[in-house]
């Protein structure tokens, strides 16, 4: 007896090794993992809980690997829309001085449910403004994430060097370098979880380049070898970082990065839009993985991450949608839609697929969070993180050719169920947790007073 049945599919996209692809096909979860797959030849097991996906395509979960999920309190801020991605981080850092426990949380429970509805089942969080006084945020996200039951892999994120020392936040949100290595101790020893089904795993974040002293870096990368732990940080975002970098250190940004010991596969890093070709080798050689953000980099005008050179080389690369007050829409459903096409802009139309799309925003990500084989894939023993995506309707009337293809082609597309560990998180397109109205009124309070003009 399954604890979950997902039959009758009009194709089961399973991304796993051989890419199988089961047209009426059926997944079984049980015990949180998936335990048996099939076609209509197959005999399914008797389940507690049976999902029809008839006119559906079933996928493993979407793999987030690089969001801000604070930033939602701060949406489509007018005043930040109007230069590079300096002059928009210096307006809207004032306004994150004002983070605490309480916005913490529910924008980490209003962000999972947006990701959940984009068929999302693990997503990481790179939260790094730390303002003084303002509490554990770190635990009241996993607070959220662990009430709604999605995977989670928060990062603890640092600042390090404000303005007086030639960075661009406010030395409101700066920590010394020894508090936030005691604090990234004590939250992974706190909340860290290496086991194979984890629901939740922390990694360590020093921001940026432009953000943190060399000396942290490498102590964070210390530390994180120290506990097994994963880095993260940004990267080769913008033309602004390279100047930064040539100019405080000498070096370019993945000059810095290797000077400073997160040359590894341990690492993986947000944007990396500007490698030139022997950094995409280099980046390539160690392994270290990229969180691809097509919308955000849109958005702030970064430019067309070399995605097919990267993956090409070696480097594991998986969807981000980066900070709701860049990308502003937290879906990797919209993600993987915008990878596909940009994908197709940079190199012809025949050079990324929506199957391109769909591996990168799951086996992709996977390999970029660790995780290999225990999700972004769907087969036995992997995590049962998976997705019924609804294909039909007026949206998807004539595409009969290619269920994969339709799912991006076609659309806009909500999930109409999304499964996390053999348990729905949101079922006929509706999240299944009763206290959102609630958290959302409490969310419009929280960015109503981080938005409010200054005293």
């Amino acid at each position: 007896m399954a604890d979950l049945l997902v039959r009758n599919a009009e194709l089961v996209a399973t991304v796993d090794a051989g890419r199988r692809e089961l047209a009426g096909g059926w997944v079984a979860v049980t015990g949180g993992v998936v335990s048996g797959l099939g076609g209509p030849a197959d005999e399914a097991p008797a389940a507690d809980t049976v999902l029809d996906a008839a006119g559906c395509l079933v996928t493993p979960g979407l793999v987030n690997t690089h969001h801000h999920i604070y930033q939602n309190l701060t949406r489509a801020y007018g005043p930040a829309l109007r230069g590079s991605l300096f002059d928009w981080l210096v307006t809207l850092y004032p306004l994150w001085t004002r983070l605490d426990e309480e916005a913490a949380y529910v924008s980490a429970y209003v962000g999972l449910t947006e990701l959940a509805l984009g068929g999302c089942t693990t997503s990481t969080d790179h939260l790094y403004v730390h303002p003084r006084g303002a509490g554990d945020l770190i635990s009241a996200e996993i607070a959220a994430a662990t009430e709604l039951g999605m995977r989670f892999h928060p990062t603890r994120g640092s600042m390090s060097l404000s303005r007086k020392d030639g960075g661009l936040p406010p030395d409101s949100v700066v920590q010394e370098d020894d508090e936030i290595l005691a604090d990234s101790e004590r939250l992974v020893r706190l909340h860290h979880d290496p086991s194979p089904t984890a629901m939740v795993r922390v990694a360590l974040a020093p921001c940026s380049p432009f953000s943190v002293t060399p000396r942290l870096m490498r102590a964070t990368a210390e530390l994180a070898e120290r506990l097994d732990v994963r880095l993260h940080t940004h990267l080769s975002e913008d033309r602004d970082e390279d100047e930064f970098c040539l100019k405080q250190f000498g070096m370019r940004p993945i000059e810095l990065f290797e000077e400073v010991g997160w040359g590894t596969d341990r690492s993986w890093v947000a944007h990396c839009v500007w490698p030139n070709a022997a950094e995409t080798a280099r980046l390539g050689r160690w392994g270290t993985g990229v969180a691809h953000c097509p919308s955000s980099n849109m958005i702030l005008g970064a430019g067309l991450a070399p995605v097919a050179e990267l993956r090409a080389a070696g480097a594991p690369v998986g969807l981000g949608c980066d900070g709701s007050a860049s990308a502003d829409s937290a879906s990797l459903w919209l993600e993987a839609r915008t990878a596909m096409l940009q994908g197709k802009l940079r190199g012809g139309p025949a050079s990324t697929s929506a199957r391109d799309a769909l591996e990168i925003a799951t086996r992709g990500g996977a390999a970029v969070l660790g995780r290999a084989g225990e999700i972004g894939e769907l087969s036995v023993g992997a995590c049962g993180d998976l997705v019924v995506w609804p294909l039909t309707g007026v949206a998807y009337a004539g595409a009969l050719s290619d269920p994969v293809e339709a799912w991006l082609r076609c659309g806009p597309l909500a999930a109409r169920h999304t499964v996390v560990a053999g348990r729905p998180v949101v079922l006929d397109g509706t999240p299944v947790h009763p206290g959102l109205d609630d958290v959302l009124a409490r969310h419009r309070t929280a960015a109503a007073a981080m938005q409010a003009a200054p005293d």
